[in-house]
């Protein structure tokens, strides 16, 4: 490199070709490969996750969703087109009786390099007076301009009851 310098120094090069190739050599001296923070985004989910579980049981499970979806969510139903959008979201659990007596934990969570979206996958489990569901999920993050962690695609199914 200080060789090909030298040379463009010593030939009769024009100065504006001169100022072109420093520019070129600064810029790219200065550019960077990016950092990896898939495995702190991944933890980041998870705690993302775990917080929404808690904050289910405690103040209801369409309650909470809506806190944690981004305005496009898409959320799948059973036997059902999904329903797209925060707002129609909220229109399609309103008057919905919600419960408070499902929670879930996640068991897997990974993220982008970049560690701007990612995904969890996990258990749940819904407790009504005379039956225990079962099932697993998936949610899709996707971090928020102000650092947060907002789900934009949550769903899953029913599972036989864990094994003992």
């Amino acid at each position: 490199m200080h060789t090909l310098i030298v040379i463009l120094l010593s030939h009769s090069i024009s100065t504006e070709m001169k100022i072109l190739f420093f520019a070129f050599i600064l810029l790219s001296s200065c550019s960077r490969l990016q950092e990896d923070m898939s495995q702190k985004a991944a933890r980041e989910i998870i705690n993302a996750d775990k917080t929404m579980s808690d904050l289910a049981v405690k103040e209801g499970f369409f309650h909470t969703l809506l806190k944690f979806a981004d305005d496009s969510v898409v959320k799948p139903q059973d036997r059902e087109y999904p329903i797209i959008g925060r707002k129609n979201l909220e229109k399609y659990w309103s008057g919905k009786p919600d419960t408070k007596n499902i929670s879930w934990k996640p068991f897997k969570a990974e993220a982008s390099k970049s560690g701007d979206m990612g995904y969890s996958l996990g258990d749940w489990k819904l407790s009504t007076q005379d039956t225990t569901y079962y099932g697993n999920y998936y949610t899709i993050w996707k971090r928020q301009t102000d650092g947060s962690w907002k789900f934009v695609v949550d769903g899953g199914n029913g599972t036989p009851a864990p094994r003992k």
